[in-house]
């Protein structure tokens, strides 16, 4: 096998990567949002640190997202 015969393996791995990082991406905003729900029953008036915690780690995995679409790109 060839150099040119791995690239769409490896762009297949790429691109099968990318949608369990957007899958994870969306199971921590569910959560993070539960966690604003779960608040506002509570009458907490401040935004908890838990979902903070979880939105970050969104953020975080959607610019890894970004990145890898970005890589498809080249």
């Amino acid at each position: 096998m060839g150099r040119d015969d791995a690239v769409p393996e490896r762009d297949e791995a790429l691109e099968e990567l990318r949608g369990e990082l957007e899958a994870l991406a969306e199971r921590l905003g569910d959560l993070a949002y539960e966690e604003l729900r779960r608040a506002v029953e509570e009458g907490e008036t401040k935004r908890p640190e838990r979902e903070r915690r979880l939105t970050r780690a969104r953020n975080a995995v959607e610019r890894a997202v970004a990145l890898l679409r970005a890589a498809d790109r080249e």
